[in-house]
């Protein structure tokens, strides 16, 4: 009892601080190796990204440039060949090219998100996919504790649906993921 009393008591202090706790690896945020690698190896994380300084300059790249939210670019990974729960079933294991949802995502664990802000990418109604973007922040990076709590206004969502792997978004979007 005083266990539970004492993780809602810390969960109402963090509550009222903007200042979120980071979960696990506070320099890869619990990403994937290989995923991690592959973000830090990307031109676009180290040739554009690096340039972004800002939350809203974040959040203004992931407008333009997110259009799904898979780990991977679509068709970049080589799956022949493995079976059971390799890459093909985990995502992993065997790479391609990075997605910029991921890089994008890593970009805004750098900057160390506070929790206005990341409030604000959960609600965001421009796209679909910086919400979608946000979800997976907040599965990377907050403590378990705390997942409920941020997902738990969203179950019922039309627009963002989460299952046991990745977010996955509705919506009719145009290029760019942008809404019509």
């Amino acid at each position: 009892m005083e266990d539970e009393e004492a993780s809602q008591a810390r969960r109402s202090r963090q509550r009222k601080s903007n200042t979120l706790q980071i979960h696990g690896n506070e320099k890869t945020m619990n990403l994937n190796s290989m995923i991690l690698t592959n973000v830090h190896n990307s031109v676009y994380y180290k040739n554009v990204l690096v340039q972004l300084t800002t939350y809203h300059e974040v959040v203004d790249e992931i407008y333009y440039h997110v259009a799904h939210l898979e780990p991977w670019e679509k068709g970049s990974r080589k799956l022949a060949g493995q079976v059971g729960m390799c890459g093909g079933v985990r995502g992993v294991g065997a790479g391609g090219i990075i997605s910029s949802a991921f890089c994008l995502l890593f970009k805004l664990f750098t900057l160390r998100l506070t929790r206005k802000q990341l409030t604000s990418i959960l609600n965001h109604n421009d796209s679909p996919f910086i919400r979608g973007v946000g979800f997976l922040y907040v599965r990377f990076a907050m403590p378990p504790a705390d997942l409920w709590d941020w997902f738990e206004p969203y179950l019922d969502d039309e627009e963002v649906r989460m299952d046991a792997t990745l977010c996955h978004v509705r919506g009719n979007r145009s290029e760019g993921g942008r809404r019509q």
